[in-house]
């Protein structure tokens, strides 16, 4: 797959890109501030710094592509089209939010816009997207299913078995690992001998590359490929898209096992500000244009906070509900 940036793209899919991207680093600023208020609660896993994947992904696939992710799912939410101010609810644990206030931060979901998830458990949503994969060639939609997963996942069993029963099938589905270098405080070079983690699906005989993660373009190439092959009924493929985390793992996490070296390093390469200067020169936004763009997406921010502010929280029946189909008779009053 290509690393470098042709300017293939024209004005609007860098606008889209730009906005996308600014939009989820604004939110994930914010979730970061309404965390140390106390006011989300529980787990936080920010997307600071990862943007170009699910921005380059959004442009390459179509409608009604489903996407299904690990528990870091606050972008793929946001990119699919989820209002910011409904995450925002989830995120404080409202009854407006997404999921009613019972996802939280790791289990966003959204039927209407083909959102699966948001999964807790490290490379449970693998074999899921296969399932999901398996469903669309079964009724012939010709949609693909997107999966995504950390690099940490890549060791988990459940991703061979899937690798093999995917390419057996020739399923309509891309896995893509978002690696951020360190799973959840480990570096890869500690975990495995094979650092190069796309190799992992050779032995499958799956077409696999690793794709830079850190520029639009490179993202929007490989996916747009890997989208095509599977459409015409090829199959799946294996994309190892590199990234980097600015935050650490989660909020918990101080991320003293790196550099500031190394993290400054990577911000050197942000994706916002590469798109920006790419425009820039290109003439696809100028200095009025950024500042409107920061103004309004500064507004959608506060309205999605005010909105979790003012919303209520669950009634305590609500345990009940969104469970089970029907009656479940082991439920006491």
């Amino acid at each position: 797959m290509s690393k470098t940036a042709k300017l293939t793209f024209g004005k609007e899919t860098y606008r889209n890109w730009y906005e996308l991207m600014l939009l989820t680093r604004r939110f994930e600023e914010k979730c970061a501030q309404m965390y140390s208020q106390q006011k989300i609660r529980g787990f936080l896993h920010l997307y600071n710094g990862q943007e170009a994947i699910t921005a380059g992904t959004m442009s390459a696939i179509g409608p009604n592509d489903p996407l299904i992710t690990a528990y870091r799912d606050h972008g793929h939410a946001l990119a699919v089209g989820i209002e910011p101010k409904y995450l925002m609810a989830e995120l404080y644990g409202k009854i407006t939010g997404s999921n009613k206030g019972k996802g939280g931060s790791m289990h966003m979901f959204s039927k209407k816009h083909r959102f699966y998830g948001g999964h807790g458990i490290v490379g449970g949503q693998i074999p899921l997207g296969a399932g999901i994969a398996l469903a669309e060639q079964y009724k012939g939609t010709g949609n693909v299913c997107l999966t995504y997963m950390g690099d940490g996942a890549v060791r988990q069993g459940a991703l061979h078995e899937t690798f093999n029963m995917a390419m057996l099938w020739k399923l309509p589905v891309i896995f893509i690992v978002e690696n951020n270098e360190y799973a959840m405080g480990t570096s890869l070079q500690r975990t495995t001998n094979q650092v190069d983690i796309y190799k992992m699906g050779i032995p499958f005989d799956m077409p696999s590359f690793q794709v830079d993660g850190m520029t639009c373009e490179s993202v929007h190439e490989a996916i747009a490929s890997a989208v095509d092959r599977a459409r015409k009924g090829d199959g799946p493929t294996f994309l190892e898209i590199k990234t980097y985390r600015y935050r650490g793992h989660s909020m918990s996490d101080p991320a003293r096992y790196r550099s500031k070296e190394e993290l400054e390093e990577y911000k050197q390469k942000d994706p916002i500000e590469t798109t920006k200067a790419t425009m820039l020169k290109n003439k696809f936004g100028d200095t009025k244009y950024f500042d409107e763009q920061d103004a309004r997406i500064e507004k959608i921010i506060n309205e999605a906070v005010e909105f979790a502010e003012n919303s209520e929280f669950p009634d305590a029946s609500e345990l009940y509900t969104d469970v089970y189909i029907g009656d479940y008779p082991f439920i006491m009053d």
